[in-house]
């Protein structure tokens, strides 16, 4: 089975990979010095694994498979290159929330241009593999919907109370909405947030006694200590 290749829209629109170059453009081949070793092959004999290859505009193009493999030791491999793609998608595009309907219909699983997709067993296999690993969690009994922990709730806490830091910002007052959305924090990585979240990592912040959750006249807020 040949691998087929997956491209990763930014937030922008622009896309990470490249499938070949412009029209009217030819592609230079690069020659191999001599006694140099060959690159390997994208159809290894591994089962096909997702791997990544630099253009020369230093973007990364992914090649995907379109099924896991039954080997054990195969199948883990491809388990953490997928993981790790999902991961690196949802933080490019700022994604916290998806429904498996969404997931198996975006560029992370189906690449409409060469019609290749995962099939949705397999999908599930690597959102499973996610919440083992403490990246992802389902937020229906069904399981048709999950939350994405593309930075863990300590990750995003300590992320904040460096900002506060860096700021001078200690003993202010914050609303979430002033937090998540705010003119201040349109730099940072937690900029945009889903509250839910974002509430979370703070009560992280107010256990370790860095931070109170306090209930304003117009919502949510936090004091930082």
């Amino acid at each position: 089975m040949g691998a087929c290749s997956a491209s990763i829209p930014t937030p922008d629109g622009e896309r990470l990979a490249r499938l070949g170059p412009p029209p009217g453009r030819r592609r230079r081949r690069r020659r191999r010095p001599l006694g140099a070793p060959a690159a390997p092959s994208a159809l290894s004999p591994a089962g096909h694994l997702p791997g990544k290859k630099r253009t020369n505009s230093g973007t990364t193009l992914v090649r995907n498979c379109t099924r896991l493999q039954p080997n054990v030791d195969t199948r883990q491999k491809q388990l953490t290159a997928w993981c790790s793609l999902v991961l690196s998608y949802c933080r490019l595009n700022k994604l916290y929330t998806m429904t498996v309907a969404e997931a198996q219909e975006s560029p992370l699983f189906n690449n409409r241009k060469l019609q290749r997709k995962l099939p949705l067993e397999s999908i599930l296999v690597v959102l499973e593999e996610l919440r083992k690993k403490g990246n992802l969690e389902w937020l229906d009994k069904n399981k048709s919907s999950f939350l994405v922990l593309w930075r863990r709730l300590e990750e995003w806490s300590k992320l904040i109370y460096q900002w506060v830091s860096k700021n001078g910002l200690t003993n202010s007052v914050f609303t979430l909405y002033e937090l998540s959305n705010g003119d201040d924090t349109e730099n940072e990585e937690f900029h945009g947030l889903e509250e839910s979240l974002l509430l979370r990592a703070l009560q992280t912040l107010q256990q370790e006694h860095k931070a109170e959750i306090i209930t304003l006249d117009d919502g949510r807020g936090v004091k930082f200590f």
